[in-house]
């Protein structure tokens, strides 16, 4: 008889990046208090400052949300507008370093790093546009805010989380005849799989699907619809969508804190999901049924 397979190999065949979440989106933006006043009605709290940089922490429940103002001399790096943009998400690894030469050999861009006397050299690849994906294993019990971040005073640093809220996924939108192209990225870099065209989540059941190996979470990607969705252009990460178990009772609680909804014939809240209405011209987050 032969030995059983070992466990770990088949999960890493699954999972080739160890991936196990989502550990922060980070907007760019030189307006970070109107941000940060969007955020708050959202349930998310400021949490703490970076030491060196105009940078803040906002969180909720297992959520970070990163608002950076500072204005960067790099190369390709998203310049902080009044606009703000999701300029980079950190996944959470098993082990940074190593996901990141996964990542290289299978074709990924590095990004080089510049870091900061009192800075973790955070690893991070090209994503679309001009984001990165950072890769972060620092996250349980000794977290990269413990080094980068200082607390903001008084400030409950575990605020919990509104109505249930949890990280669901990220809206991406390509460019026309792109589909391909970025599913087959996302698949061989990172093991995401494209879910069947009738499993659907929320209200805006566009494009595809992508499921993450860890299962914590997915990407939604959509093309230009000429006509009906005009998203030409720069292709970008266009906004985040947030799981909880009870979407009308979550959109009750929003409100009461001053967060409008869409409703149209076309789109409204209902128990699958719900759509905030749009602030400083393009933030907008999707509310998604999800246990």
């Amino acid at each position: 008889m032969t030995a059983p397979p070992d466990r770990e190999i088949l999960t890493d065949a699954a999972n080739p990046l160890g991936l196990d979440g989502i550990e922060f989106v980070e907007y760019a933006t030189s307006r970070p208090q109107a941000l940060g006043q969007v955020l708050e009605m959202m349930g998310f709290r400021p949490v703490a400052r970076h030491r060196s940089r105009e940078v803040l922490l906002y969180r909720q429940g297992g959520m970070n949300i990163v608002i950076n103002a500072h204005v960067s001399h790099h190369p390709r790096a998203v310049q902080p507008t009044e606009t703000p943009v999701i300029a980079a998400i950190a996944l959470r690894v098993r082990d940074a370093a190593a996901a990141y030469r996964r990542a290289l050999e299978r074709g990924a861009w590095a990004v080089p790093t510049h870091v900061e006397v009192m800075e973790l050299n955070i690893p991070a690849i090209h994503g679309v546009g001009a984001s990165r994906i950072y890769f972060v294993d620092r996250h349980r019990e000794f977290s990269i805010y413990d080094v980068d971040f200082t607390r903001i005073p008084t400030v409950d640093p575990d605020p919990p989380a509104l109505a249930g809220l949890h990280w669901f996924g990220v809206v991406q939108y390509i460019g026309t005849d792109r589909m391909a192209d970025w599913c087959e990225f996302y698949a061989e870099l990172f093991g995401f799989a494209e879910l069947p065209d009738d499993e659907r989540f929320g209200i805006l059941p566009k494009g595809k699907v992508l499921k993450s190996p860890c299962g914590t979470f997915f990407l939604q990607l959509i093309e230009p619809e000429p006509g009906i969705l005009d998203v030409e252009g720069d292709e970008s990460l266009q906004r985040i969508g947030f799981g909880t178990p009870d979407v009308l009772a979550a959109v009750q609680a929003l409100r009461a804190r001053g967060m409008g909804f869409v409703e149209s014939t076309g789109v409204h809240s209902g128990e699958r999901g719900a759509l905030t209405q749009a602030h400083l011209g393009t933030v907008m987050f999707e509310l998604v049924h999800h246990g």
